[in-house]
């Protein structure tokens, strides 16, 4: 058991280590590669006594920085969300997007856009947050609505995923729509973001992002070993005192607000949540105190990876960085699928 824990220990710093290699990467290069000394010279700049930033200085500070550490955080945001939501269906293969949340945070943020000036909904830091959580809100309820059996009230996990497949299609017509109708700049802004995108990064979305994926993780590790007592089934970890309606409404909860925020954001960004929690699975077991924070650690530097390879790609233009996943993700997906062998 020592040694267990020692490795998983080594697993988390290593993964620590990674995140920041990769963080580190993610700010010196793209359109414009910025060298260590210029790095240095621009966060001097911010210092009191400092002459003003220069041109390229403002694009490090207000541009390639807030990205690259948004970037950590929705990649934490996605991790955690997968891990969460494969430790409650105790299945590898459920991610937040397969049951609805993305695309349903999606079609809330896509309403935002078009309709948010015409009804005159406000122009908060959190208006955009609330309407994507309360997007995921609704296709995660209808997800599960829909695929209760109607004998017992729960949900398969082949009924659970089919549902979520019919649900975001439904949500991603719905934006389709919205994009029909919406003026050239809301259409342009809600195509790009449907294809996932950190473009649009500024210091506000990593202050209201930083909020939500520090406080679900959190809530998230208080309730690791309920999680961890619901993997050997829903009865026993009732008899072991778990309130298990109670731990599924919490963690349901939970990952709604984490992927919700993280996709008002940064659009849909498919596959981070089911990769993730699998590969760490694999190395140091299912313990989901483990689990949780690792997902957190390796969704940040994988998709810190991935948004570098988006930006060096074609630079200076960039690709969509749901395409980069979806190009690792999917094969790794139907992997699983096709062999069927989860590591639980």
């Amino acid at each position: 058991m020592t040694r267990r824990r020692w490795n998983r220990g080594a697993i988390l710093f290593a993964l620590s280590l990674v995140a920041l290699l990769v963080l580190a990467a993610s700010i010196r290069y793209g359109a414009i590669d910025f060298s260590i000394p210029a790095i240095g010279q621009a966060l001097a700049a911010l210092l009191p006594g400092h002459p003003a930033p220069t041109l390229d200085q403002r694009i490090f500070l207000e541009l390639r920085l807030p990205r690259a550490v948004l970037c950590l955080l929705v990649g934490a945001s996605l991790g955690t969300g997968g891990a969460l939501m494969q430790a409650l269906f105790r299945n590898p293969i459920v991610e937040p997007g397969l049951v609805g949340t993305s695309s349903g945070a999606a079609f809330g943020s896509a309403l935002f856009f078009v309709l948010g000036g015409v009804l005159n909904l406000g122009q908060s830091v959190w208006s955009l947050p609330l309407a994507a959580c309360l997007g995921g809100v609704l296709s995660t309820y209808l997800v599960f609505l829909l695929a209760r059996s109607r004998e017992d009230g729960r949900a398969s996990i082949v009924t659970l995923l089919l549902t979520g497949l019919a649900v975001n299609a439904l949500f991603m017509s719905a934006i389709g729509f919205l994009t029909y109708i919406a003026r050239d700049p809301q259409a342009r802004s809600i195509t790009f973001w449907s294809l996932g995108t950190l473009s649009g990064a500024s210091w506000r979305a990593v202050e209201v992002v930083a909020v939500s994926t520090l406080a679900g993780t959190a809530v998230a590790l208080r309730y690791a070993k309920q999680l961890n007592a619901l993997m050997i089934g829903e009865e026993e970890a009732t008899y072991l005192g778990v309130n298990v309606n109670r731990l599924k409404w919490i963690i349901l909860s939970v990952n709604v607000v984490v992927v919700a925020v993280a996709t008002a954001f940064t659009g849909v960004i498919s596959f981070v949540g089911l990769v993730v929690p699998h590969i760490l699975r694999m190395l140091g077991g299912a313990d989901n105190r483990y689990l949780i924070v690792g997902s957190a650690l390796t969704g940040a530097a994988l998709l810190s990876l991935a948004d570098l390879i988006a930006r060096l790609t074609l630079r200076p233009a960039e690709l969509p960085i749901g395409i980069v996943t979806s190009a690792v993700g999917v094969p790794v997906f139907l992997l699983l699928l096709r062999r069927r062998q989860y590591v639980f």
